[in-house]
């Protein structure tokens, strides 16, 4: 995904603007967390009176990019796209909701048929034929303490084919299936790890597992990284809980407005110390004031190791931390979490390489909020290596933004996905479209800039981009083509 160049499409607005421009036209709208709430454009009377306040507020803005989302008609644009639509209104036009490409409607209506297909041949696990192999599927996604009527309430399923479990996305405006997502288990050695594939693929697939499932009147929340632990929570505890589409590597601003109606939220993400950072990166964007977190380590592991090991869940969520830090604190409340760094020493060093292990020596892995700069003379292999090094923890899931100044991004995506592939394509290029639907899945981005740039443009952008995609690790090749030479009186 390329990200829009700051001069492109999409000018900055701020909140003070946005207020201005709703009062101005008299849009009622009142202040929630994430998002202003106006009643929809969309849906009733569309003629030339003013929006009427008894009609439902369905309409969110995100109020630090702009963009709007209807969750009753499930119309979505820019800011600049609401302002359209308010004067089309105001000509006594029905405003129409911006459309996607034709290709990108094309391509979910094909993922919508593929889900359906597939939903269709799954069975619930409490239908197979045979016990034996019930308990056996159960053991092996480590599920045997969840019951048959957790499952069924979440309408998870079995794909015998795939050996994969499946759950569905369903459309929170009228409950048609919208896609799924296949889970499998594999085992190299003495580790078992997860392959997810969603339909359609990841950057359409905006499921909040568990959404249909939650009352109107409901006011809290658990956040959990994965599907299973929403189930594991919901058995243990009874509470309201759902999983993000994308674990703990991105919480898309379009999933903003249907979190708006909880007043308390606790995130539980996972078990290990990039969870817990991502937890604080999504209570800011969520607002600290109504986020709790809870806490990683050995007597808090994710719900569903939780609710295994027999842990009690209720006293775990109850012991959640409140994101929002008053300005000064004492040593007491920051006990508990000196405790997790020395517990957890292993993960506080941050993700490791897998390929360079004497860099993990050196650098103790990748930490958020460190720089680090490599040099060496011209040709001695500078962007070969931070390619393959951003590649390396790209693969595991850490969001990565690449900023490549000095050569073009078509050339610098050749060189990453050879390093990928770990092949030459250009002997093998049937085999192309294979490994380019592997790497188009890596949470990796570009930012469209060439030569010497206005530094407070590239900040711009990449403070966008850690809002849209959760980024937490950028590269810019290199700092001297980005600072130009008339920059050298400027704190470099």
């Amino acid at each position: 995904d390329v990200l829009p160049s700051p001069d492109g499409p999409t000018p900055s607005v701020s909140i003070t603007e946005i207020r201005q421009y709703l009062r101005a036209q008299d849009i009622p709208f009142h202040d929630g967390y994430s998002c202003l709430h106006t009643p929809s454009l969309f849906t009733g009377d569309r003629g030339h009176q003013p929006l009427s306040t008894n009609a439902p507020f369905t309409l969110f803005i995100d109020k630090t990019t702009g963009s709007f989302l209807c969750t009753a008609t499930l119309a979505e644009g820019t800011w600049q796209d609401f302002q359209a639509n308010v004067e089309m209104r105001l000509r006594g036009i029905s405003p129409i909701p911006p459309a996607s490409s034709e290709e990108m409607a094309q391509e979910m209506q094909q993922a919508r048929e593929d889900a359906r297909c597939i939903w269709e041949r799954a069975l619930p696990l409490w239908e197979l034929l045979d016990e034996k192999e019930t308990e056996e599927t159960k053991a092996l996604f480590g599920i045997s303490q969840v019951t048959d009527a957790t499952l069924k309430r979440f309408g998870v399923r079995y794909l015998r084919a795939a050996r994969s479990l499946v759950f569905p996305w369903f459309s929170p405006q009228d409950a048609t299936l919208k896609g799924l997502k296949l889970v499998r288990v594999e085992k190299k050695g003495g580790t078992i790890t997860y392959v997810e594939e969603t339909l359609p693929r990841l950057d359409s697939y905006r499921n909040l597992f568990g959404l249909p499932l939650i009352g109107r009147r409901d006011t809290e929340l658990v956040l959990t990284g994965w599907e299973l632990d929403a189930l594991a929570l919901h058995q243990a505890a009874g509470v309201a809980s759902v999983a993000l589409p994308r674990g703990a590597s991105c919480l898309p601003p379009t999933l903003l407005p249907y979190l708006e109606q909880f007043k308390r939220i606790t995130l539980w993400l996972g078990e290990d110390l990039r969870s817990w950072e991502a937890a604080k990166l999504f209570a800011r964007k969520l607002s600290l004031k109504r986020c709790s977190l809870v806490r990683p380590g050995n007597l808090q592991p994710r719900p569903l190791e939780a609710l295994n090991q027999g842990l009690n869940v209720t006293k775990i969520l109850r012991s959640a931390l409140l994101a929002s830090h008053k300005s000064i604190v004492s040593f007491r409340q920051l006990r508990e979490e000196v405790f997790g760094e020395l517990v957890n020493t292993e993960q506080v060093s941050g993700v490791k390489w897998t390929r360079f292990p004497e860099l993990n020596k050196l650098l103790k892995g990748h930490r958020r909020g460190e720089l680090t700069i490599f040099t060496g003379p011209t040709g001695s292999g500078k962007t070969t290596f931070i390619s393959e090094y951003a590649l390396d923890l790209c693969m595991q899931g850490v969001c990565t933004l690449w900023g490549s100044f000095e050569i073009n991004n078509v050339r610098l995506a050749k060189i990453m996905l050879t390093q990928f592939a770990g092949r030459r394509l250009e002997d093998q290029l049937e085999l192309y479209d294979e490994w380019a639907d592997r790497f188009e899945e890596l949470p990796l981005y570009f930012m469209t800039f060439h030569g010497q740039q206005n530094i407070k443009t590239v900040i711009d952008t990449m403070q966008h981009a850690v809002y849209m995609y959760d980024i937490t690790h950028v590269v810019v090749d290199n700092l001297q083509f980005m600072m130009g030479h008339e920059h050298l009186s400027v704190d470099r």
